[in-house]
């Protein structure tokens, strides 16, 4: 008879394991925004050449916020029910894929990705300017290193859908409210409460009355006599 197969992971710990990869990668993808993506050499109006550092907040502005919507996103994840986990696998996978463009477009297109640092450096603007003065481009690994961490999101995203049916539920630390049912002031029960919610034992008196006091004034009624 052929070997017992492996056990499958624990719920508890599938969950972990997912949560901690959608950190991890969303943490891989901060990262690689903060380094330099590419080294630009460009023509000076003056004729002369200077090679500007872009980073990766110039040639992929959004991946900031991409990254931490990820961190946001595995928070939800702790405490989501089922059909959320879902419906947060789906946005973890849009989180990937939109990270994979933004890294994709910077270096299939450098120039275009160093255009701010361009025209802050040389006055250039416009997409054609651009292109004429930038001399020569250098993609360093770091934007691979976000398409990576792209492709890590959507993958755990695909799983997070696929085995959200498994995940324990979320703990509740506090108990349910419960309302109780309030006698009203002449000891009797509302009558939107069936009878036998009465509580048991004598009520108290209903406090006085300013308005109605006067009103028992006007009528020549002793309003302490009650």
């Amino acid at each position: 008879m052929a070997a017992d197969s492996p056990k499958r992971m624990s719920p508890r710990r599938l969950k972990l394991a997912l949560i901690l990869t959608i950190l991890a990668a969303s943490g891989l993808a901060l990262l690689a925004w903060t380094q330099v993506w590419v080294h630009a050499e460009v023509g000076l109006p003056d004729a002369g050449t200077q090679v500007l550092q872009i980073d990766g907040a110039i040639a992929a502005p959004a991946l900031t916020a991409l990254a931490l919507s990820g961190f946001a996103l595995a928070g939800a994840l702790t405490i989501a029910g089922r059909l959320i986990r879902i419906v947060l696998g789906a946005l973890e996978v849009l989180l990937g894929f939109s990270v994979f463009l933004a890294a994709f477009l910077a270096v299939d297109d450098p120039s275009q990705a160093s255009a701010a640092a361009v025209t802050a450096a040389t006055g250039i603007a416009g997409h054609e300017s651009i292109q004429l003065s930038v001399l020569g481009t250098i993609v360093t690994p770091w934007p691979f290193v976000a398409m990576a961490a792209a492709i890590a999101m959507a993958a755990v995203g695909v799983a997070v859908i696929l085995t959200s049916a498994r995940w324990p539920g979320p703990t509740r630390k506090y108990q349910a409210v419960r309302f109780e049912p309030v006698a009203a002031s002449n000891g009797s029960v509302p009558a939107s409460l069936p009878a036998d919610a009465a509580p048991a034992g004598p009520t108290a008196p209903a406090p006085n009355d300013s308005v109605g006091d006067w009103d028992d004034l006007s009528r020549g009624e002793d309003p302490t006599a009650r």
